[in-house]
């Protein structure tokens, strides 16, 4: 047997027969459908709609590998409410023979909930300078775009293990391509990322591996067949034209009374 080289190469859920399919997360089509998922050396992308449980799995991948389900790194320890599900207790996560010697989790929904946690330990004698790894500043005195991209090019290093969720939530389209390019040193220096995202910038990391989480479950997916790159690339190709047709279908429903 090959041992893996790379920090987490594949998520198996564990069989459970007292399971209940229509309880959350197992209620969610692919979450319900997953038995095996591997993970690309580099970049594994989770895409699909709002609710279909790519954040849910990435939650339960980071809480089993000893994150925060709030985010941060696994040192940072805080609890603003207890919200995430049991999921990560069903996963077997396969790890290499190397162990990543940093990590992160970051999560867009409540990366204000790490910031405050990351000023009470700077203002703790006991553990002042914590802030230095993230360029010497509190976050919460930057934008939220500055204070992502200050987490990213600071505390983010070689031989590292990132999970982040959403990243996109605070970045232009040109601070995406920053972040984009910065992957690509971190990867170049032996590191990992599992994403799960909605942008068409971020998933286009070259050789990514991309999964689409849907009603059929969790399944691979080229790149130009994502509906966020087609949706993406036909607007921007005509945007009157869509826009034309959107707004016409807009009209027809408020005159059938569906739209206030």
């Amino acid at each position: 047997m090959i041992i893996s080289s790379q920090f987490v190469s594949r998520i198996d859920l564990k069989p459970d027969a007292n399971a209940d399919p229509s309880q959350y997360p197992f209620s969610l089509p692919a979450i319900r459908s997953l038995q095996t998922l591997t993970l690309h050396p580099k970049v594994t992308c989770f895409v699909g709609e709002n609710g279909s449980g790519k954040s849910t799995l990435l939650e339960a991948l980071a809480v089993s590998l000893g994150y925060n389900a709030e985010g941060g790194s696994r040192d940072l320890r805080f609890q603003t409410r207890n919200t995430h599900s049991d999921l990560h207790a069903r996963l077997r996560v396969s790890k290499g023979f190397r162990r990543p010697r940093t990590g992160y989790f970051l999560r867009a929904e409540s990366f204000y909930n790490v910031a405050s946690s990351l000023d009470e330990l700077e203002e703790d004698p006991y553990t002042a300078g914590v802030l230095a790894s993230y360029g010497g500043r509190s976050l919460h005195a930057q934008s939220h775009g500055e204070s992502f991209l200050a987490l990213v090019m600071n505390r983010f290093g070689p031989d590292g293990l990132y999970l982040l969720d959403e990243p996109e939530a605070a970045l232009s389209p040109q601070r995406q391509l920053t972040l984009l390019a910065r992957m690509h040193q971190l990867i170049q220096q032996n590191s990992q990322f599992v994403i799960a995202t909605h942008s068409p910038i971020l998933m286009a990391y070259p050789d990514a591996t991309i999964y689409q989480f849907g009603a059929d479950g969790i399944e691979p997916i080229a790149y130009e067949d994502t509906e966020h790159y087609r949706i993406t690339r036909d607007f921007l190709a005509n945007p009157q034209r869509m826009l034309k047709v959107l707004l016409a279908d807009a009209d027809d429903a408020s005159a059938d009374g569906h739209i206030d």
